[in-house]
């Protein structure tokens, strides 16, 4: 725990995402409140279809949804969040006619069904 999905329109081109995904990692360890080793897990999907509203601008996004242990509080919550959306923020940077849209979401996960299983090599 926690798992982490970005998701990204595929025309932010000059997008890193292995290096994104290492700096979000970073950013979740400097919280406190998940250990580097074992706990986190992160992905990255580009959308190559996709529409951000009804105008014919071009447009881009990027959204990471953050899933973590329910109990957390909303204060923790909301740090979590500002600080992957500075991550973001700081990755992805304006372009010229180009309309980007950066969101963080943070999902709890109830602790009670959760289950989890290592298998280590």
């Amino acid at each position: 725990m926690p798992h982490l999905n970005l998701e990204y329109s595929d025309n932010l081109r000059d997008l890193n995402v292995d290096v994104l995904l290492l700096r979000l990692n970073h950013a979740l360890v400097g919280s406190g409140q998940f250990a580097e080793e074992l706990d986190i897990k992160s992905r990255a999907q580009a959308f190559a279809q996709y529409r951000v509203g009804t105008a014919p601008a071009e447009r881009a996004f990027a959204h990471v949804r953050l899933a973590i242990l329910s109990g957390r509080t909303q204060q923790v919550k909301q740090q979590l969040s500002n600080s992957l959306l500075e991550v973001l923020r700081e990755a992805i940077p304006a372009q010229p006619g180009l309309d980007i849209q950066l969101c963080v979401e943070v999902l709890d996960i109830d602790r009670e069904p959760y289950a989890k299983l290592r298998l280590p090599g």
